[in-house]
């Protein structure tokens, strides 16, 4: 187990309990059961081997690929929102496949690779890309959308693909992209109004003019030490889930929020000295190399999703709907989130085993349970 991991999860999860419980206070209990069954899950899923990961990658995304084709035909929407939909309910149930999606992408991919290499061309690498981004696009998800296929970008990089491929493969999307961008953007005009959403420094003071405003009011009001959760402040939607970093910082104030941004350079940081250690293994074994690509992937998955949801929340980005992992309220992204943490954890815990010489007498089979990487032959 690596601490730096630990203490950053259960810095985000106490932040989100803060936040709901300045946002919505009824929903205290709720919110906390669940982090702590999320820190449970992390824990207990942490103890599996990299080589179990890799083995479950083709299943989990071949289930998640299985949900997100379900979701325009009996998908369901929010109050908010019915005609998006995206999200899928069985009884009591109610979960966004879209967010397994994205651990479904860095298992297969980090699998792909541990076996196959990344010689030559990668057909069969880029058709798992753009059909898993493809099927969170038609939801439509924008905002998600493009976090998969940057996700996609990164575990190719990690893999060791090189830069000129992925910069071939990115001209090609751009050109192929071009002639139904427009279609796209007149069938869902309301993204293009997000786009269009600006509000000068006198409507924010005014704070009346929509949830961004009122979130950069809660953000300005909290100070340096907050208001604390029982403080005087408007109501608005978003402001428990994809906004939660106001409710943070209108309770902790600064100090909040810079416990947030260490917590995941926290986690960045755990993530990359994985890739490290895993670059010192002689000779590189595919679960070794497999396990880097599962670390960055992992990272990358929430601290890019942290990025998006931090500049919608500055006013950088349009609104997307991405909620900040391990803060916001929702179960699918904060579960989810949790596995991605338990994948750095068995990661980390394995380079230090093969580094140390301690590896157990099980693991002298990974040769033959996972093939030596060879050139891909698509």
């Amino acid at each position: 187990m690596s601490i730096q991991l630990i203490i950053a999860q259960v810095m985000l999860l106490c932040l989100g309990v803060l936040g709901v419980a300045t946002a919505e206070p009824g929903m205290i209990a709720d919110h906390g059961l669940k982090a702590l069954l999320a820190l449970g899950f992390t824990l207990t899923i942490a103890r599996l081997r990299p080589r179990a990961f890799l083995k479950l990658g083709p299943l989990v995304w071949g289930v998640t690929l299985f949900l997100l084709l379900l979701v325009p035909f009996i998908g369901v929407g929010t109050a908010e929102s019915e005609a998006t939909k995206r999200w899928l309910q069985f009884g009591p149930v109610r979960f966004q496949p879209s967010e397994m999606a994205k651990l479904g992408l860095v298992l297969m991919l980090a699998s792909f690779f541990a076996r196959r290499g990344v010689h030559n061309k990668l057909i069969s690498a880029t058709a798992m890309i753009m059909l898993t981004t493809f099927l969170v696009f038609i939801e439509p998800d924008l905002g998600t959308s493009v976090l998969m296929f940057g996700l996609g970008l990164v575990l190719m990089y990690a893999a060791g693909v090189r830069i000129s491929n992925i910069s071939g493969f990115l001209l090609a999307l751009v050109l192929l992209a071009i002639p139904v961008a427009g279609l796209y953007l007149e069938k869902h005009p309301y993204i293009l109004s997000r786009w269009n959403q600006h509000y000068s420094a006198e409507e924010v003071r005014e704070a009346g003019l929509g949830q961004i405003g009122l979130a950069h009011r809660d953000l300005s009001f909290g100070g340096i030490p907050g208001q604390g959760p029982d403080g005087l402040r408007y109501v608005y939607f978003g402001d428990h889930t994809d906004l939660i970093v106001a409710s943070v910082g209108f309770s902790s104030g600064l100090l909040g929020v810079a416990m947030l941004l260490f917590a995941y350079w926290l986690i960045v940081v755990t993530a990359l000295d994985v890739a490290h250690l895993a670059s010192r293994v002689r000779p590189m074994t595919p679960e070794i190399h497999g396990a880097s690509i599962l670390a960055i992937g992992a990272m990358f998955m929430i601290v890019g999703q942290a990025f998006v949801n931090l500049c919608v929340a500055a006013g950088i980005f349009p609104v997307t709907g991405v909620p900040l992992p391990l803060v916001s309220y929702g179960f699918s992204s904060m579960l989810t989130m949790s596995v991605a943490l338990a994948v750095i954890h068995s990661a980390m815990r394995e380079v230090r085993r093969q580094l140390s010489g301690l590896d157990t007498p099980d693991s002298q089979d990974a040769q033959a349970t996972l093939p030596a990487p060879a050139p891909a032959t698509d």
